[in-house]
């Protein structure tokens, strides 16, 4: 289906840009289709062959799309390794995979441990020396391959926040399906965009079909930075903001937001990390424009619930909406069967997007699919008007004194705290209560922190006795994982004994 997308747009966009970079450099549509088939040409020299699983460990560059683009001609499945992981995270990945050959750029080669094959991709003379190491010069188009719905494409690694990593695998028939699902399979368009994301990330991987077929240019960046993001918004009048929350919260906060004209946004549409009320408030207000908040998953190819750009404050500010078109949600207690409303569960989500398993992994496979339900291991309730809460995640709940406790319920009002620009709140073992929860806050710059009794008195308002924090800890920042979530584990440890 890739190899499809991508011969086709080479046709239709044939001399459009469809990536460019910061040092004004680009390649064509048809350039990139040309170098997946040399790049395909001399993978296929090395051994590899339809079913091999190849490691990408690369930035998001042109050569990795090229590497991907040639891997799906051969039939090969492909897996994203987020560069900025740690090499401990990096081994755990490839010892999942168990790849064939591991791609690997340059400046990335330490990362690699040893016992791993892997073709180290050096830098090129010039931009256009695309995957150079790999390209066979004039190579023909790969063989066609027959069509298989059921070929695995590509493989994506959840975040690791919680625990060891897992590949989530898709099919052909899933990338069709996520394509249909994002833009019912429309073809045109132009315009251009920003990658927000790893092209490692179910962001990119999954949904590169469609990022193809909309002839579109995507501008790439070195590394993500508020102001050159801003000032290409603003210079190529794009008509949406996307990202992830602590990225919109970067934009809101660089000089050039009062600067530059972004008349022409016309959307915010926000996933991957929750978005805290006050944060819709100031870029709705900033930019002039409607929020939707994405709630999906790498298991769930990317696809799952969104609030309405045009959604009253309720919606938008308190909840992740409802089922997007084609996608099935619903709540469920722990032995599966479906809670009324109001009731706090496990979100499991349905639709022809769900990944078909972790890779090498049929346990969790079996434990997070129930036919042809997602587990998410999120929480959630519904409300009377049918959309989602999020309550948190099933392993982050913890019960004090007997009575269960979720951090995000409990984040969601103290986020409201005029003084505190982020919270997380996290549990500590305690000889009494088992657990309590410790709120660790970021406060609004210029502003100062509330005390432990100012927050516990401002979310008395909102949350029952038993869910109010009984400790309190001041930092300039929350740590943050490669895919920007906050790092839950880290903020555990960090907390873990009394403040004094």
């Amino acid at each position: 289906m890739l190899t499809e997308i991508a011969r086709r747009a080479a046709h239709e966009f044939e001399d459009r840009a469809v990536y460019a970079t910061e040092v004004g450099w680009s390649i064509t549509h048809s350039e990139l289709d040309m170098a997946a088939d040399e790049v395909a040409a001399g993978l296929a020299a090395r051994g590899v062959r339809r079913g091999c699983v190849v490691a990408l460990l690369m930035p998001s560059t042109v050569d990795y799309v090229v590497c991907y683009l040639a891997l799906a001609r051969l039939g090969a499945v492909t897996a994203g390794i987020n560069p900025g992981l740690t090499p401990p995270e990096i081994e755990a990945c490839l010892t999942a995979l168990s790849p064939q050959l591991t791609l690997v750029s340059d400046s990335l080669s330490d990362s690699v441990p040893e016992g791993h094959a892997a073709q180290l991709l050096a830098p090129g003379n010039s931009p256009r020396e695309v995957a150079g190491a790999l390209r066979v010069r004039g190579a023909g188009s790969p063989p066609e391959l027959p069509i298989d719905d059921d070929r695995p494409v590509c493989i994506c690694f959840t975040s690791g926040s919680t625990g060891l990593p897992r590949g989530a695998w898709f099919t052909n028939r899933q990338l069709r399906a996520i394509s249909e699902l994002d833009t019912g399979g429309a073809w045109g368009g132009g315009g251009h965009a920003i990658s927000p994301t790893q092209f490692a990330h179910v962001g990119f991987m999954t949904k590169l079909p469609w990022l193809l077929a909309s002839g579109r240019t995507t501008h790439l960046l070195d590394r993500w930075s508020a102001g050159p993001v801003l000032r290409l918004i603003a210079e190529h009048r794009m008509p949406a903001v996307t990202g992830v929350a602590p990225q919109i919260a970067l934009m809101l906060r660089h000089p050039l937001m009062s600067e530059l004209d972004f008349e022409a946004v016309k959307a915010i549409v926000v996933g991957g990390a929750a978005s805290s009320p006050g944060l819709v408030r100031e870029a709705r207000k900033k930019f002039g424009a409607g929020y939707s908040i994405r709630y999906s998953s790498t298991e769930s190819g990317g696809v799952g619930l969104a609030t309405d750009l045009e959604a009253d404050d309720d919606e938008t500010l308190h909840t992740i909406g409802t089922p997007r078109p084609g996608v099935q949600a619903s709540v469920r207690s722990p032995d599966g069967g479906p809670l009324p409303e109001g009731e706090i569960g496990e979100l499991w989500i349905r639709s022809p997007a769900v990944m078909s398993g972790y890779w090498n992994d049929p346990d969790e496979s079996a434990r997070a699919l129930k036919e042809g339900w997602l587990r998410t291991g999120d929480l959630a309730l519904t409300d009377d008007r049918g959309r989602f809460r999020l309550a948190g995640r099933l392993k982050e709940m913890f019960i004090r004194g007997g009575y269960n406790v979720y951090p995000m319920e409990v984040e969601a009002v103290l986020d409201e705290h005029p003084n505190i620009a982020e919270i997380a709140v996290v549990a500590r073992t305690d000889e009494v209560m088992g657990e309590i929860g410790v709120a660790v806050v970021v406060p609004i710059e210029g502003s100062q922190a509330p005390t432990l009794e100012e927050l516990r008195a401002f979310g008395a308002k909102g949350l029952a006795h038993h869910k109010l924090p009984e400790d309190l800890v001041v930092a300039d920042q929350l740590p943050r994982n490669a895919s920007e979530k906050v790092d839950r584990r880290a903020l555990a440890r960090s907390v873990a004994s009394p403040t004094t």
